[in-house]
């Protein structure tokens, strides 16, 4: 199977507070992005694709190369062998808010603790896919693969997972609100055309209340920099923690909302013991419930609505 001189690539697993190396694994799969540009093809150029990464990870591996999963410049969470050509798949279109559909199918093995080379060991700023160079961390996936425990390199490959339908008839309520964000997106996501990426007051503002004023709250019910909770949603007056029914922390437009439940827990067990928590960049909303131990409940992304949105929807409309 690895006939050629042996090749050893590398590939990314997201970025700090942001991984999706479990997507990786649970499906057998390397991707990388940007993917909304469709799939790759030989009558269309970098540009199109926003970098040459796309149009090597197409074309250059071979089945049976070896890849390894690195999380910043020393960190390997993961061996594996590419196990089938380049394809594109619109299921991996939101990846905790990344759309990184160019995938290729790999059998990996998943070290059991994450293994830390020298500083940089991929290199200063490595590159989001390339070929692995280091002697050291070549030599270390050689002995990963020559273990006798490798059984995992012949294992079946883990299923796909099915391409999730759009939603096709959102709450008539946020249409207005979802115009806006689709007039919106494409302009803060050009920093030469607007400039330094909006603050989290601004999201707050510009997105974040008028999404839930659209979802029936009034404006006296939602708290602006209450307790220092970003936004506080109340189901009654007067605004107090008995009635605070949602904690809402606001990142940065292409920060991982996923990251603030932390924080968000301190806030809604310190001053709003019985609310849900609710993440969100804007553009993408996290609910995670607190009658479910504040587990991952709903999502919708607004910029890409999928039929699961309509959860999210109904438990944050205003009864």
């Amino acid at each position: 199977m690895r006939s050629r001189d042996t090749v050893i690539w590398q590939i990314a697993s997201g970025s700090a507070g942001r991984s999706y190396a479990d997507v990786f694994f649970r499906h057998g799969v390397a991707l990388i992005g940007p993917g909304d540009a469709g799939r790759w093809s030989t009558d269309r150029t970098d540009d199109d694709y926003g970098c040459s990464f796309v149009r090597r990870f197409a074309t250059e591996p071979a089945p049976g190369d070896i890849i390894v999963l690195r999380a910043g410049r020393s960190r390997l969470l993961a061996v594996g062998l590419i196990a089938g050509d380049y394809f594109h798949d619109e299921a991996f279109g939101d990846v905790l808010g990344w759309d990184i559909q160019h995938a290729r199918r790999v059998r990996w093995f998943p070290l059991p603790t994450p293994h830390e080379f020298d500083d940089s060991a991929f290199g200063s700023n490595p590159a989001r896919f390339g070929q692995v160079q280091n002697p050291v961390v070549r030599d270390y996936a050689a002995k990963i693969l020559a273990s006798p425990m490798d059984a995992w390199q012949r294992a079946p490959l883990p299923t796909l997972p099915p391409e999730e339908p759009d939603l096709l008839s959102p709450p008539a309520c946020l249409q207005h609100h979802l115009a806006f964000v689709h007039d919106l997106l494409p302009v803060w996501n050009d920093p030469t055309a607007f400039g330094l990426t909006p603050s989290e007051h601004e999201i707050v503002a510009h997105l974040v209340v008028p999404f839930f004023r659209a979802m029936g709250w009034p404006t006296e019910h939602l708290g602006v920099e209450w307790q220092r909770v970003d936004v506080a949603v109340f189901d009654s007056l007067p605004r107090s923690p008995a009635s605070c029914r949602i904690v809402v922390e606001v990142k940065m437009r292409g920060a991982p909302i996923e990251s603030a439940l932390a924080q968000a827990r301190r806030y809604a067990t310190k001053y709003a013991p019985t609310a849900d928590i609710v993440v969100t960049d804007g553009f993408r909303y996290r609910l995670y419930a607190r009658d479910h131990d504040y587990e991952p409940t709903a999502y919708a992304n607004l910029w890409r609505l999928k039929a699961s949105a309509s959860n999210l929807f109904r438990r944050l409309t205003r009864t």
